[in-house]
């Protein structure tokens, strides 16, 4: 029960990377997209609908994480703590920007916001794949499962590359979202800047994805397989979606990126088993999947439950994508009040 658990925690970072992805990129995206107050308030519409519930998934998994792997839980929060106080901040600050925006016709409240709905875009982008670059490689925990390295240690190559990489890749993904969901400039501007960004997200990708097969292979990793699998996955998708980009299919291209992102949430998964926190003091010292985990008769309750809950979820997100299926177009934003 403990290994399908381990899963289902990757499943819901999965779902959360691909669809909070695109949001931090879209609003990345916004000082080079939005040329005037309508073009700001097109990009930021559409996200509108769906940033909130796309949110939520973050909250699932460390509801799932902490109910299932309380031992690893509690690691990464105590030894994490300032990272992850700096996420929560910034997601926080990024959805009052989103709803406090259009309370004011003043050009520098708008201004304002917009500023912070780009910080609370870039601070999480960045610092999530720093933290998961850091749980992947492996961090200095002690006997008693406590990490007694410092907030420098953190700071280190693999999880720098990482943390780049998964900015570059989220800003990407969220270009591609609104060259999807609008017309005009806005759109014939988001297609210009995927070719602008393809490059070094491409070149940071490959970086991590290397970086990271040859780590698992140094450490006999069981699941290399998936590693390698998972990492060329995510490169001939992410290439894919720069190639449909291109050819103007930017349906495909957004699918096509939305992969990337899972293949390689997937990847750094795979390199991670088996265990969920890796010590570097001493492999003995490190949390695995079977030591970190709940009992079995909680992790059983907890199955049936998601058994239940997680096609709800899914129905759900899906429908609501579906009724918020279409382009958010120019013309509806100059037609409609300011405060739209």
């Amino acid at each position: 029960m403990e290994y399908l658990w381990f899963w289902i925690v990757a499943f819901f970072f999965v779902g959360y990377f691909v669809l909070d992805g695109f949001d931090f990129g879209v609003g990345m995206s916004l000082p080079f997209l939005g040329k005037d107050d309508v073009s700001r308030r097109q990009v930021i519409n559409t996200i509108g609908p769906v940033w909130d519930l796309n949110e939520t998934w973050v909250i699932v998994a460390g509801a799932c994480l902490f109910a299932s792997f309380p031992e690893w839980y509690a690691t990464l929060f105590s030894g994490f703590y300032l990272p992850l106080l700096l996420i929560l901040l910034a997601l926080i600050l990024r959805g009052v920007s989103f709803e406090y925006r259009h309370q004011r016709d003043s050009l520098k409240w708008k201004r304002g916001f917009d500023r912070m709905i780009v910080i609370g875009s870039v601070v999480p982008a960045l610092l999530w794949g720093v933290a998961f670059g850091n749980i992947v490689q492996g961090v200095a925990l002690d006997e008693n499962h406590i990490f007694v390295g410092g907030l420098l240690s953190l700071l280190n190559p693999y999880a720098l590359l990482v943390g780049v990489t998964t900015l570059l890749l989220f800003f990407l993904h969220g270009v591609l979202f609104v060259a999807l969901k609008t017309d005009a400039q806005v759109h014939e501007d988001a297609r210009r800047l995927v070719r602008l960004a393809a490059v070094p997200t491409i070149l940071a990708a490959a970086g991590t994805v290397v970086w990271t097969i040859v780590m698992a292979a140094e450490r006999e990793a069981p699941l290399l397989w998936m590693v390698i699998g998972c990492g060329a996955l995510a490169a001939v998708a992410l290439i894919g979606a720069v190639a449909f980009s291109l050819r103007g299919r930017d349906g495909w291209a957004f699918a096509a990126a939305a992969v990337t992102v899972a293949g390689a949430v997937v990847m750094l998964f795979g390199a991670l088993f088996p265990y969920v926190m890796r010590s570097t003091i001493d492999p003995a010292y490190s949390l695995t999947i079977e030591n970190a985990s709940s009992t079995p008769y909680t992790l059983q309750i907890m199955s049936w439950t998601a058994l239940v809950a997680m096609p709800l979820v899914l129905l759900y997100q899906g429908w609501t994508y579906w009724v918020f299926r279409k382009r958010v177009r120019r013309s509806h934003i100059e037609a409609a009040p300011a405060h739209a």
